[in-house]
């Protein structure tokens, strides 16, 4: 038998083999090889759909009263974001976008006054969310709380009065006694609270707020500002939105004594769901409120006004020029396509990187806004994916330069590739990778 007949016959199957050994080698290599290098990947990105204006808000027209209106006819003190305004501090902002349409000295420290009942009432929520203390859980009434000041809920010494009844208490009719009552049943003193309450503000980012006592009563080394109380306002509407109900009660009895909430646009203006007030002789009188309409949510914090009617005359003037002098812009809705992302090793080459939620931004009325969007990732992607993980960022750039970043996730599912299929990608990378 000719030995070139049995060499061309062996020739096919020793290519086989070779073949077989580096495909051995190469899944051996796999196992033990690290991802490619990844690196950050940037792709500006068009909104995903044309930016539609939010229509006028329906079924909210303003009070048909001079509450609207300024106070005075002299021109109002300047503010340095946002129109003039008789506020000593001021601050505005759509929490939805983070924009600010009003600051006044709103990081200058001023007396908080009974707005920081906000603080002790978020400590509340905590303990009812947490299931530590419920709404029938009662707590005794000292004499020290029997004895506070000021506006008060008129419990009675030795009494034992529920959670649900305190929160009332220190809500609609803004009673110090509650506050020290509420204090006492969770920390022991009132002392004690009031270090917890401001060890707790700064955990929440107020960190230019210390608290003195649980009611606000006026006391050396006691401060806060009015951008650190519109957070807390903030925090509270979205952590608690099975209990912030009780701020926008508008009147209470109890003990016979019915009392109304001091909060007058409670009754005067459309879409007010809250918070508080608040007087104090240096701080004089000041508000932290909060309304929506359509869908789209103010916070507004002011402090310094000389008298209620003035207080509530500003505020209500201050909303309504908030709602209609801007409007919000959607710029993805929650499951829109932002970008698409390279994938390693996965039984699709690309997955979609999606909005999880609501993106908006904050411009005058009448301007559709068209901010700059660029998607942030690291990649490729190592598979398997699941969706719904996050993946990056979209960082949107306002008009006015300030840069927002929203989160990114996996818009579906991406499995791994099987043996093969990672053997042939490992062979164009590594082959094809080097020859490019």
């Amino acid at each position: 038998m000719p030995v070139s007949w049995l060499i061309d016959r062996l020739r096919p199957l020793a290519a086989l083999l070779v073949v077989a050994g580096v495909a051995g080698v190469l899944v051996e290599a796999y196992a033990q090889q690290p991802d490619p290098p990844r690196r950050q990947q940037t792709q500006p990105q068009k909104p995903a759909t044309k930016p539609a204006q939010r229509p006028p808000a329906s079924g909210t027209k303003a009070p048909p009263t001079a509450a609207a209106q300024p106070p005075k006819s002299e021109p109002l003190p300047s503010s340095q974001v946002g129109i003039g305004t008789l506020a000593r501090q001021a601050f505005m902002v759509d929490p939805q976008t983070s924009s600010v349409l009003l600051y006044k000295e709103a990081d200058t420290a001023m007396h908080p006054s009974s707005m920081a009942k906000m603080m002790t009432i978020y400590i509340v929520f905590e303990e009812l969310t947490a299931g530590r203390i419920k709404l029938d859980t009662r707590f005794r009434v000292s004499e020290r709380a029997r004895a506070m000041g000021g506006s008060r809920m008129f419990v009675e010494l030795g009494s034992d009065v529920t959670v649900e009844d305190l929160v009332k208490g220190m809500i609609v009719l803004s009673g110090n006694d509650a506050c020290v009552v509420i204090a006492e049943g969770l920390s022991g003193t009132e002392d004690s609270f009031a270090e917890r309450m401001t060890k707790r503000a700064h955990e929440l980012g107020l960190n230019k707020t210390v608290f003195k006592n649980a009611s606000g009563w006026p006391a050396d080394g006691q401060y806060s500002t009015a951008r650190d109380l519109a957070v807390l306002a903030w925090r509270t509407i979205e952590d608690f939105p099975k209990f912030y109900r009780y701020y926008s009660e508008s009147n209470w009895t109890y003990n016979n004594i019915k009392q109304d909430n001091r909060n007058r646009l409670l009754r005067t203006t459309p879409g007010t769901d809250g918070l508080k007030t608040g007087h104090t002789e240096e701080g004089g009188y000041g508000q932290a409120t909060s309304a929506i309409r359509d869908g789209r949510r103010l916070i507004l914090v002011v402090n310094g006004m000389t008298s209620m009617a003035e207080r509530a005359q500003e505020t209500a003037r201050l909303m309504e020029w908030g709602f209609r002098e801007f409007s919000n812009t959607t710029i993805f809705r929650a499951g829109d396509v932002v970008a698409e992302a390279p994938v390693w090793l996965g039984e699709r080459d690309k997955v979609s990187l999606v909005a999880p939620r609501l993106v908006q931004v904050t411009g005058p009325a009448g301007q559709a806004a068209q901010p700059r969007v660029v998607a942030r990732f690291e990649g490729p992607l190592a598979a398997p994916i699941a969706k719904g993980t996050k993946l990056g960022t979209a960082a949107v750039t306002l008009a006015d330069g300030r840069v927002v970043e929203y989160p990114l996730e996996a818009g579906a599912d991406v499995a791994r590739q099987g043996v093969l299929g990672r053997v042939a990608t490992l062979l164009r990378y590594y082959v094809f990778g080097w020859l490019s």
